[in-house]
């Protein structure tokens, strides 16, 4: 059966598991983390049912999903939508490299409170603060660290505004996507301090922010591919396709911009998605083998929708809109005037943070 050195051996096995942080992966039961039900890669394992698959599971190098809607019932407005989960060891293991003996963490997102025993084994739970915004998820953390012998500092409350009552910290590491980073987080920072979070739009979400605090401000790169829960207070909308189009009639009209460039360029993504922050898009292909596809994008204030049709061989499809948004004219700009900078990668990106403002420019 699983067990805990199982981990350790994937872990190793991948090379994913630094000398510094191999004592504490070892010392700390990923099973007193995780409940006796939870969704992995698309299904549920219970471990009633079978509690050989929930062990196999739980020391495996997979993020495991926890809790959907908030932990609200169905038709609260989310609708199945993953709100915690326990994340994949490996990629615990790529941001906890930013940790050094002796720093003292501020964890935003506590979660299933399974990367605050890290922190607080290989710290000390003194130098070890985490803030969870669901009461639920707080309670249960709290009760998920003393089985497993440890009491970091606990608090339930908005995590973008961080703790300022346990400042300064050497370093604050997010657990969940922004798309702005709080100036608090700057200002709780110690100089030279390290902030890395998740961050992005609506439109992409996929990239770390990692940043070095300087005299009250911060400036960084972003780097990495995760996919984290969204925070709270900032995330993006989520729904079906029948939750914007309810059978209007858009205005018609052809691009020859093929929609699965924005699919499959991940700069290009990035990009666009920093002019478009507040829509998202869904490439729905056809399922008759006719390699066909539709493009739809929907706003968050879920006012406007657009569509664009993909079909093999062609060089222009129709477009239709919706809404007092054309969302496609903005993403096509978007897209045309990155391409026309010269299609500048992520990696050329940089991140600045002010008391004022947020901003992300190339150079």
């Amino acid at each position: 059966m699983s067990s805990p050195s199982r981990l350790l051996e994937i872990l190793r096995n991948k090379g994913a598991l630094a000398p510094e942080w191999a004592p504490t992966v070892a010392a700390v039961d990923r099973g007193h983390f995780v409940p006796d039900t939870f969704e992995v890669e698309g299904r549920t394992v219970s471990r009633t049912t079978d509690e050989a698959e929930w062990r196999r599971m739980v020391y495996a190098d997979l993020p495991l999903i926890t809790q959907h809607d908030d932990g609200g019932m169905p038709g609260d407005g989310l609708d199945g939508v993953p709100t915690c989960s326990t994340s994949m060891p490996s990629l615990m293991l790529a941001m906890a490299a930013v940790v050094r003996d002796g720093d003292a963490v501020l964890e935003v997102g506590t979660g299933t409170g399974y990367h605050a025993a890290w922190l607080a084994h290989r710290l000390g739970e003194d130098r070890t603060t985490t803030v969870e915004t669901d009461a639920a998820l707080h309670a249960l953390a709290r009760r998920n660290l003393e089985r497993a012998g440890l009491r970091p500092h606990t608090v339930h409350g908005d995590g973008l505004l961080g703790v300022p009552g346990r400042a300064p910290y050497d370093r604050i590491i997010a657990t969940c996507t922004v798309r702005d980073v709080p100036h608090a987080w700057v200002a709780q920072t110690a100089d030279g301090g390290t902030i890395l979070t998740p961050w992005g739009s609506s439109f992409h979400s996929y990239s770390f922010a990692t940043l070095t605090v300087h005299d009250g401000e911060a400036t960084g790169v972003f780097s990495g591919r995760p996919a984290f829960m969204w925070a709270r207070q900032q995330r993006r909308s989520y729904g079906r396709i029948g939750d914007w189009y309810h059978g209007e009639t858009g205005d018609v009209a052809r691009t020859d911009l093929d929609p699965r460039v924005l699919e499959d360029d991940l700069d290009a993504r990035f990009a666009v998605g920093l002019r478009v922050r507040d829509a998202w898009p869904l490439l729905c292909p056809a399922d008759d083998g006719s390699d066909e596809a539709t493009y739809w994008l929907f706003d968050d204030a879920r006012t406007s929708w657009a569509t664009v049709e993909y079909v093999p061989g062609r060089d222009a499809y129709e477009t239709e809109q919706y809404g007092p948004r054309r969302l496609w004219d903005e993403v096509a700009a978007a897209y045309r005037d990155w391409h026309a900078a010269g299609s500048p990668p992520r990696s050329a990106h940089r991140i600045s943070i002010s008391p004022s403002r947020q901003l992300i420019g190339t150079g």
